[in-house]
């Protein structure tokens, strides 16, 4: 109820309602509501921050084995935040949090072993690491969706649908409400996408998806066609799942010659949904939808050479289609590609190839936003909690506010230029509060930023 609230809450009323609930079931000894109790602890999510507490609590529930908690620790002690600085014990602490089915403890163990921070450098043992957690990731995928794809991939994004910005204003948005309802199939089709994944701000609404993609169908709009289908193939609660409603709009989608109808057609013959099982008919249409670039079609042949299923084991097309696929990011084709590379199949084996494929499916599937902004623990940046971290240092030592200082003038002048250079910096001037952004005394950064930019120019002059 209280990780309900917590997702659900827009307000800091409503989190602290999520939080005295999580209290009340920590008291009772709920392990995972004492995990996010000793978080809130580090982090000072609810009333005063207290490291010392939280420490004590990671240990209790570490002692009663909880992963994450093995993972703050080892976290803390390889810092030196609120203890003793030690990373042969965060090593102990990853080691246990990994064996425990910690997934953040093998990707930590694995960038460790992959850059030699603290251990000897190895390859095979950080790509081990990473396989745990690319499986574990791969086949939580499949079962998920029932079938070896992504869910959606826009289609089409419009001069007047792609914005930089992460949200749709209100305004703009009833704008395209209006063209839609004018008529304007390529905005509803672009309206019925956005509502189906939840995008630019837009709350997830399969009705609303629905209601767009069948007047953009009545209309003749293939897209739309192919993305009903594909709603009454995968089931919500606008469209229950419904094998020959989504037979006969993938049909009429792939009449048209739609790559993504054509590749739903492929499915269905593939899986046996709705009718039998035909691996001729969905080589045919697989080939047909990658033949016009469609990077789920691509995968599905590599797939088929790769497993044998219905054609001769050819694990050199499998490579080939597997290859075309990832090209456009998708994510089990990269992963495909790993595993490839990893066992030397079809392949020249290489250990490094198959890390970094493996590093960019896991950064694909998002589950590895969280890291540093340096890229302490894992190449891969966030820059809101490297700054939450950049903080905690700050208040736990004294001697720790020069660097800190020094470090966020840097974060925050490489993160202010990358949105200049992404064009998002109109958009993050927009909701940024300076305050909160880069502290109490956000001044000091500023004037820190103007000494360094005089010193470069003295130099380039004088040295």
């Amino acid at each position: 109820m209280g990780l309900k609230i917590l997702q659900q809450s827009k307000s800091q009323k409503q989190k602290a309602e999520a939080y005295l609930l999580f209290a009340k079931a920590a008291d009772m000894g709920n392990l995972k509501a004492m995990e996010k109790m000793a978080d809130a602890l580090l982090f000072g999510n609810f009333g005063t921050q207290n490291i010392t507490a939280a420490i004590q609590l990671y240990e209790s529930l570490a002692k009663e084995g909880s992963y994450k908690a093995q993972n703050a620790l080892g976290f803390l002690s390889s810092y030196g935040i609120g203890m003793e600085y030690n990373q042969a014990k965060a090593l102990i602490y990853y080691t246990f949090g990994s064996a425990g089915g910690s997934m953040m403890s093998q990707m930590i163990l694995g960038y460790r072993y992959l850059s030699g921070i603290n251990v000897l450098q190895n390859c095979e043992v950080a790509l081990n690491h990473y396989k745990k957690v690319a499986d574990y990731i791969a086949d939580k995928l499949e079962k998920s969706e029932g079938i070896p794809v992504e869910k959606v991939r826009l289609t089409e994004r419009p001069e007047n649908l792609s914005s930089n910005s992460e949200i749709l204003d209100w305004d703009i948005y009833q704008y395209y409400k209006f063209l839609a309802e004018r008529g304007d199939v390529q905005i509803q089709v672009s309206l019925g996408q956005l509502h189906l994944i939840g995008r630019k701000g837009l709350d997830q609404d399969y009705f609303k998806a629905l209601y767009y993609f069948l007047k953009a169908a009545k209309a003749g709009s293939a897209n739309a066609m192919a993305f009903i289908g594909k709603m009454y193939l995968e089931g919500n609660a606008a469209a229950p799942q419904n094998n020959a409603t989504a037979f006969k709009y993938f049909s009429m989608a792939a009449s048209k010659g739609n790559a993504i109808g054509l590749h739903g057609l492929g499915l269905l013959y593939f899986h046996g949904k709705g009718v039998p099982v035909n691996y001729a008919e969905a080589l045919k249409y697989f080939q047909k939808a990658a033949e016009k670039g469609w990077p789920n079609a691509q995968f599905q042949l590599g797939f088929m050479y790769y497993s044998g299923s219905g054609v001769w084991k050819d694990y050199k097309l499998a490579f080939k289609y597997f290859y075309l696929a990832s090209q456009s990011g998708q994510p089990l084709a990269i992963y495909y590609l790993a595993k490839m590379y990893a066992t030397g199949t079809g392949v020249l084996r290489s250990c490094r190839t198959a890390v970094e494929k493996r590093l960019k499916f896991l950064k694909k599937r998002r589950c590895i936003q969280w890291h540093s902004s340096c890229g302490i623990e894992l190449p891969f940046k966030n820059i809101h909690l490297a700054r939450r971290l950049y903080d905690l240092a700050a208040r736990t030592s004294p001697d720790a506010h020069i660097p800190v200082f020094f470090a966020r003038v840097k974060l925050e002048t490489v993160h202010l230029l990358r949105d200049i250079l992404f064009c998002n910096f109109t958009v993050r001037w927009k909701w940024m509060n300076v305050a909160h952004t880069l502290g109490p005394h956000w001044d000091l950064f500023v004037i820190g930023l103007i000494v360094a930019v005089l010193v470069f120019l003295l130099r380039r002059r004088y040295g």
